[in-house]
């Protein structure tokens, strides 16, 4: 699995848009994935591949983490793309429309050991998520919900009902493989509270962050999938209750009058773990 870091938002960013990179080292985005594939028009792919490895290469993106979006393995272009990324300062490789083991396995062949993150995207990515997930090498997933939702014919709503039965999928694929998942975009910019409702609903999926379009989306995102106070203290009264549960040899430990076991434990040290972190950062 990849190193253990907070990963709440990934930021795309078109590779050949020279100002919009520049503005993203200051950005508060946990990930900026330089996107080669739907950000970059068919004439310009050669030129944003350069731009992608020099915005790469060049350092100076203050702790965040720096990803390049690879075209499509069916594409004219894919092929230079790993070639010429899987050598540079990138930290991984996302490749889009992953549909089977098969592409995943080739695309961690052809990134050289760098780690990829498979896209989700269609009908047949879903059915074949678990194996995606399985294949040695890939590190993570994220839905591509905007071009599955088109493939289903489904009309979803704020609630996006006909779309969690995928969204499901891909986290359940994910844990079971003990690797990254990570939820689509939400494309309606200004509208804040959709953004933030979808936001708390991914957490509650239990997707480990969310990708985002647009910088104004960046503090409403982390800010739901960053631990709050509450759940801060929640998580040291667990830990401490725990502790003294077990060094009084009791056989049962509760907190707030509820059992609770080692697995409990775990996901509180994790909660104060992405905490520390956080305030490292800041």
């Amino acid at each position: 699995m990849a190193d253990f870091r907070p990963r709440r938002t990934l930021l795309y960013l078109p590779a050949a848009n020279a100002r919009a990179i520049e503005k993203a080292r200051a950005l508060p985005a946990d990930t900026i994935i330089l996107d080669l594939e739907d950000a970059v028009a068919p004439d310009a792919k050669a030129e944003a591949r350069v731009a992608a490895l020099a915005a790469a290469n060049s350092g100076n993106w203050g702790g965040r983490e720096v990803a390049i979006r690879m075209n499509g393995l069916a594409t004219r272009w894919a092929e230079a793309d790993f070639a010429a990324a899987a050598t540079s300062a990138a930290a991984l490789l996302v490749l889009p429309k992953v549909e089977n083991a098969a592409e995943a396995a080739r695309a961690v062949a052809m990134a050289q050991g760098k780690p990829v993150w498979a896209m989700i995207e269609t009908p047949r990515g879903i059915q074949q998520v678990d194996a995606i997930a399985d294949t040695p090498g890939i590190h993570g997933l994220i839905a591509g919900f905007a071009d599955l939702g088109k493939d289903l014919r489904a009309r979803p709503g704020a609630d996006r009902l006909p779309l969690l039965y995928a969204a499901s999928r891909i986290v359940n694929a994910a844990r079971a493989s003990h690797i990254l998942a990570f939820d689509g975009v939400f494309t309606d910019i200004g509208n804040s509270e959709g953004l933030a409702a979808e936001a708390a609903q991914a957490l509650s999926l239990g997707f480990d962050g969310k990708t985002c379009i647009h910088p104004d989306q960046l503090a409403i995102v982390n800010r739901a999938f960053s631990p709050t106070k509450a759940d801060i203290a929640h998580a040291h009264g667990l830990i401490a209750a725990h502790k003294e549960a077990m060094a009084s040899g009791k056989a049962v430990a509760t907190f707030k009058g509820r059992m609770i076991e080692l697995l409990h434990v775990a996901e509180a040290e994790r909660t104060l773990a992405v905490a520390a972190l956080l305030a490292k950062a800041d």
